[in-house]
């Protein structure tokens, strides 16, 4: 019995310790990450008019970003597998600072597409990577809140990324540059920085880290072995599955996240106040995503965790379609925001706990590239339909659809808790 006590305490300290050690600085790299992603939505309200770009080129340049990100996503986990978590993700943050910092250079719809799509080629692997990466470190019954509070950085990134961006964009004219080139120089900056920071802040493996005792190293290897040993097999249709769910999630996360900015612009409001606006709805999807991903870790629960908030986000777009002035608008687009990114954390518990070893490092970057088709095909389709119709009702209604047959879909979906049970 005090074996056993031991045991778990070493485990807890083990755990807290690498959530101390880790998250912190997993969710900087995520929240510059994200922020480099999606910052052309801020720097459209500038560039677009400059550079005679029209909605469905913009939307069309926005998406190309997730084509190199798709192609080159498997090969890049396999690769984090191979050579080590710490010099692969430094590698790749490096590589997409670099680009980021290169869009300022954009002159052209045709040299748009091509340093987005490079963008997607540097990212690539980087999230997909953290989430096996993390398999690493913390047990199951853990991981929804440890996603939670890594993805976190998403919402953030919008919290702080949006006043910022607005007051980048003030500087227009600034040395010759444009607002917009200022915004993509100084944002993609942190990433080169956090890139070399990667090569010291972070572990590879349990094993390797001489912050953990030797009880706490052993402790949290045995269960993360004991995992992958009692793992259950995972048949293609289920990855397919997860993958295709992922994809409807992801269709609201960029379909809003690239044209939020525009969405709230259509009020007639200055750059800083979009910006100001626009952290809202993430400040509190940041703080919803914690507590939800906490109580679905604690209840156990993922399906209902995940299908509710979605299905609460497709009703709040479609509110937002019809909403009217501006303050209505902007509460159901915190509705809506705060829903999408709930989902997230119980949704990534799934196919953590469900995939280990080699077959980990393929099937979450095969689910995360589907996932990530939606990225090039919502902000693309929102972008046509806007152009259609001269207003964004068509696609906020688009939004909410895709995410009903999400919060659906994940009704229907058999997780192993619930597999447990039937067996």
């Amino acid at each position: 019995m005090d074996h056993t006590r031991d045991a778990d305490h070493a485990l807890s300290a083990a755990v807290r310790k690498a959530t101390l050690r880790l998250i912190p600085f997993l969710c900087l790299a995520y929240t510059v990450n994200f922020l480099d992603r999606v910052n052309v939505g801020f720097a459209a309200l500038q560039m677009n008019a400059d550079l005679g770009f029209s909605p469905s080129v913009y939307g069309f340049g926005a998406g190309i970003f997730f084509l190199g990100y798709i192609v080159f996503e498997i090969p890049s986990n396999l690769a984090l597998r191979r050579f080590g978590a710490r010099i692969w993700i430094a590698r790749i943050m490096i590589s997409w600072g670099l680009v980021a910092c290169a869009m300022a250079l954009v002159h052209s719809e045709m040299s748009f597409y091509v340093t987005r799509a490079l963008l997607g080629v540097a990212e690539a692997g980087f999230f997909p990577g953290i989430i096996l990466y993390l398999t690493y470190w913390f047990p199951r019954a853990e991981r929804a809140r440890i996603v939670a509070l890594f993805m976190a950085s998403v919402p953030l990134a919008s919290v702080f990324g949006g006043p910022l961006s607005g007051a980048l964009l003030e500087m227009h004219g600034a040395l010759g540059l444009k607002g917009w080139q200022w915004l993509f120089i100084i944002e993609g900056l942190p990433a080169i920085l956090l890139g070399l920071l990667a090569l010291k802040a972070l572990t590879n493996a349990p094993q390797e880290a001489g912050w953990l005792t030797v009880e706490e190293q052993q402790a949290l290897t045995r269960t993360l072995d004991a995992e992958a040993d009692l793992k259950a097999a995972l048949t293609r249709p289920r990855v397919l599955a997860l993958g295709a769910l992922y994809f409807l999630m992801v269709t609201g996360l960029y379909g809003i996240g690239f044209w939020m900015p525009q969405v709230i612009g259509d009020f007639g409001l200055d750059p800083l106040s979009v910006g100001l606006l626009t952290a809202i709805p993430y400040l509190f999807a940041a703080i919803a995503m914690v507590l939800w991903g906490r109580h679905s870790d604690r209840s156990g629960e993922r399906r209902w965790h995940i299908a509710l908030p979605l299905l609460l986000a497709a009703a709040a777009f479609a509110w937002s379609a019809y909403s009217g002035p501006v303050v209505p608008t902007m509460a159901a687009l915190t509705l809506a925001t705060l829903g999408f990114y709930a989902a997230f954390g119980p949704f990534w518990a799934l196919p953590t706990a469900l995939l280990t070893g080699a077959g980990a490092a393929a099937g979450i970057a095969l689910v995360n590239s589907m996932g990530n088709a939606a990225g090039f095909a919502g902000p693309y389709i929102v972008g046509l339909l806007k152009e259609a119709t001269g207003s964004f009702s068509a696609a906020l209604l688009f939004l909410a659809g895709a995410l009903a047959l999400g919060g659906l879909m994940a009704l229907c979906f058999r997780g192993p808790a619930d597999a447990a049970k039937a067996g």
